[in-house]
């Protein structure tokens, strides 16, 4: 599945893991994707979508 929403573009960002002991190791953020079905200019689209993305009113949920 893809990691990148289909309306924001949000995708994984990158940082490290910092133990107690100060050492760090590559880590990856990434967002919370989920697929839905939303109506577009009248036309029903599967996207991928970031669950903020989903609460707000850009766009509107088919049910």
């Amino acid at each position: 599945m893809s990691k990148v929403c289909d309306i924001c573009k949000k995708k994984p960002g990158f940082g490290n893991n910092v133990s107690h002991s100060n050492r760090k190791t590559k880590r990856m953020f990434k967002p919370n994707i989920h697929k839905a079905k939303v109506e577009i200019n009248g036309k029903l689209m599967h996207l991928n979508l970031c669950t903020k993305c989903l609460k707000s009113t850009k766009i509107k949920k088919a049910i």
